[in-house]
């Protein structure tokens, strides 16, 4: 939503917005001259108003919205606003329950860097240009699309990545069966003449006879894109790029993870499809210095390697962990973990035992609701119940820095905290222990 509330500003409107909670991201749009209420007061919103724009994360009760669509405001989805934005423009679309974020900030970099010029639409804060949005007057718009309850359908895309469809969002759609066929559907809103470009092994009918289709993966030499000679070199990744009917070699990726090569892999195709030079993308990956709360190093001091994540999947957890223990052999691996919503505790509860018993160590601080009610008999403790590991714990956030302060094998340590609610608040004083 803050890249809209960018745009808006950008287009000369005023604009206000409210949040749950403070976060480096809410007071960094007040310093931007972008409005943020934290109460939900009727009293306090802005009555003077064009349009409303909400996502879904917004509770149906929500006092200041119920109160717009009770006095006949003009109030549209996040989604409905950006299928408005984009009509007219060449799509990029990226979707996919993980990693559209990394790829599609790494595509609109690439089109940045390169000279290329794009608009950007991005879920997550680019480290290059500490922003989730930008505008250029070339007319081609980059756009992470959420399938959280449908959104990504009122999108058009000319170019659209999808790179997973596992299941999720289960309190939306019901079954994975259903998530799947969102994903398929939004592969029918490619314009005709377009191009799919997906994971290789995704179970994706073709689109259609005037679609083309590219596949990508990490290591498949079956899949039209893929890498060749991976190897680690000082904390960064070196690797080819063997395409169809073309090659890239000695790209560099200083991102850790080799989920992210995979996510290279997808934006590389995108940029030769938008015909960039091979030194164009070899420069851009190389620059490109991620997002915000993906594998983001936060701090490294006397042996000690920080990294936060947003993962809040199970299947995120897996490739977080496993990354960085391939990274840093032989380092105690300490998670710190935030589940996010009650319903996706209970749904994936055996799925998320089973990625944190990858860690040495796990404490897990209580459910984040979100725009959740409790449910009974779901906490964390549905999740720790089922880890196999013997150290684990539940602890809230003070209890979690007091723990950190007593750590005096910091030499050894490798921590990570990872979730999507407001885990990040522990981000800055977990980093200036560690530094300090």
């Amino acid at each position: 939503m803050s890249a809209l509330a960018r745009y808006f500003k950008s287009q000369g409107r005023t604009v206000n917005g409210y949040d749950k909670t403070e976060t480096a991201l809410t007071g960094q749009l007040v310093k931007e001259g972008i409005g943020v209420e934290f109460t939900d007061n009727t009293e306090q919103i802005p009555k003077d108003v064009q349009l409303v724009v909400y996502t879904p994360a917004i509770p149906a009760n929500h006092k200041g919205l119920k109160y717009y669509r009770d006095h006949g405001y003009e109030v549209l989805k996040r989604s409905d606003v950006l299928g408005l934005i984009t009509e007219s423009s060449l799509n990029v679309c990226v979707a996919g329950t993980h990693g559209k974020t990394t790829i599609s900030t790494m595509i609109a970099h690439m089109l940045r860097d390169s000279g290329f010029g794009c608009n950007a639409f991005l879920g997550g804060i680019s480290s290059n240009y500490d922003t989730n949005f930008w505008s250029s007057e070339r007319n081609v718009c980059v756009v992470e699309a959420d399938e959280y309850d449908r959104s990504f359908l009122k999108l058009r895309p000319d170019i659209a990545v999808i790179s997973s469809m596992d299941a999720d969002h289960l309190d939306i759609y019901g079954t994975g069966a259903a998530v799947e066929a969102a994903f398929i559907a939004f592969s029918g809103k490619i314009k005709n003449g377009g191009t799919l470009i997906n994971k290789y092994g995704l179970p994706l009918p073709h689109p259609g006879k005037d679609i083309q289709q590219h596949t990508y993966h990490l290591s498949d030499p079956e899949a039209d894109t893929y890498a060749e000679n991976i190897r680690i070199n000082e904390g960064s990744y070196l690797f080819d790029v063997a395409g169809k009917n073309w090659s890239l070699t000695n790209v560099k990726l200083n991102i850790g993870g080799r989920h992210n090569i995979e996510n290279a892999l997808a934006a590389i195709a995108v940029s030769k499809k938008l015909e960039l030079t091979d030194e164009q993308i070899r420069q851009a990956v190389d620059r490109f210095r991620g997002v915000k709360r993906r594998f983001e190093y936060q701090a490294q001091n006397r042996g000690t390697i920080y990294i936060d994540d947003y993962a809040h999947h199970p299947k995120e957890l897996s490739a977080l962990i496993s990354s960085a223990k391939e990274l840093y052999p032989g380092k105690r691996c300490v998670v710190i973990f935030q589940p996010h919503l009650f319903s996706r505790t209970r749904d994936f509860a055996k799925a998320f035992a089973a990625s944190l018993d990858m860690a040495d160590e796990v404490i897990l601080l209580p459910v984040y609701p979100a725009r959740e009610l409790p449910i009974e008999g779901v906490s964390s403790a549905t999740i720790i119940d089922k880890m196999k590991i013997r150290k684990k714990q539940i602890l809230n956030k003070k209890e979690v820095l007091d723990w950190i302060q007593k750590q005096t094998d910091k030499e050894s340590l490798l921590l990570i905290t990872a979730g999507a609610g407001d885990i990040d608040s522990l981000v800055k004083p977990i980093a200036e222990m560690i530094e300090g």
